[in-house]
């Protein structure tokens, strides 16, 4: 698993944008010896970006034929640069920060807070020594609590950071700023209710598609969304009526439409026959059309 790589800097606003436009002319721009002074950013802060492009699922690690390490847009940071490079749908914040918490790996701190973290209040301290317990169950290997910390205090950063007019170190957002997933009030940090219109729907039915994909399955039942890693119950923070409500929105689609099957015992969805990516080019075609007019 994933700690402390982000080198204690959350994730900035146009810092992918930045990071995409150097990418996209040196696949190993990152190891460019003058990168801090093309992007505009301290040293640390790169070696931070490096981090946060590839665990957004904007930018996949590869090695060339010298097996030296290579940057790449994926199929997703591809979309994103074509039709929302500044992260203005709410659909794109949404999609970033499931990418960062869907899985253990690269950054398990958002995947144990979303998927694995029970509590909806609890203060900082606290989160740190649930955070720390954890690993120590979890990992073979010790991991420093000085590293622990500052995966806390990224993290709660990462979705505070601007909440707090008073502190004019941190008034600079994040792109998934918009989601509104935490709250943080003098140290306590409480987990905000998601629902489809701050999520935004587009982004609710690629979780649904991507997890498919990843799980090699057909039908998804209500309770699986609510409860599993990795779906909107967790990730997203929504409760059972904000599922229902969104899976009814979702039928109604004008071509890619799921179908949701209510019964006494169990509740479940088949989704439509096209893959993640596509779906979302797709729905961004459509928002981007829209907005033409």
């Amino acid at each position: 698993m994933g700690y402390g790589q982000h080198q204690s800097f959350y994730l900035r606003d146009r810092w992918l944008n930045k990071a995409v436009k150097h990418i996209s002319s040196d696949e190993r721009f990152f190891y460019d010896k003058e990168a801090f002074e093309k992007i505009g950013l301290g040293k640390n802060m790169v070696q931070s970006l490096r981090f946060w492009v590839v665990a957004t699922g904007v930018v996949e690690e590869t090695y060339n034929d010298e097996r030296k390490k290579t940057y790449h847009l994926t199929k997703f940071g591809e979309i994103i640069n074509k039709y929302d490079k500044f992260i203005q749908f709410n659909d794109t914040a949404s999609i970033i920060h499931y990418h960062l918490a869907k899985e253990k790996e690269p950054s398990t701190i958002f995947y144990w807070f979303f998927n694995i973290l029970r509590e909806t209040i609890i203060s900082k301290d606290e989160l740190l020594e649930q955070f720390i317990s954890w690993v120590k169950t979890n990992e073979e290997k010790p991991v420093s609590e000085r590293s622990l910390k500052r995966d806390i205090d990224c993290l709660v950063k990462l979705y505070t950071a601007g909440q707090n007019t008073d502190d004019p170190e941190e008034v600079i957002l994040s792109p998934i700023n918009k989601v509104n997933l935490l709250r943080d009030r003098k140290g306590v940090i409480y987990k905000q209710y998601g629902d489809h219109e701050k999520i935004g729907l587009a982004a609710l039915m690629f979780t649904l598609l991507d997890y498919r994909e990843r799980k090699d399955v057909e039908v998804i039942s209500v309770e699986e969304i609510a409860t599993n890693a990795g779906l909107w119950g967790n990730v997203f923070n929504m409760n059972r009526s904000a599922i229902v409500n969104a899976l009814e929105h979702l039928t109604n689609h004008p071509k890619y439409s799921l179908k949701f099957t209510r019964t006494n015992n169990l509740d479940t969805v088949r989704l439509p026959n096209i893959l993640a990516m596509d779906y979302l080019e797709f729905e961004y075609k459509r928002k981007v059309e829209a907005l033409v007019w």
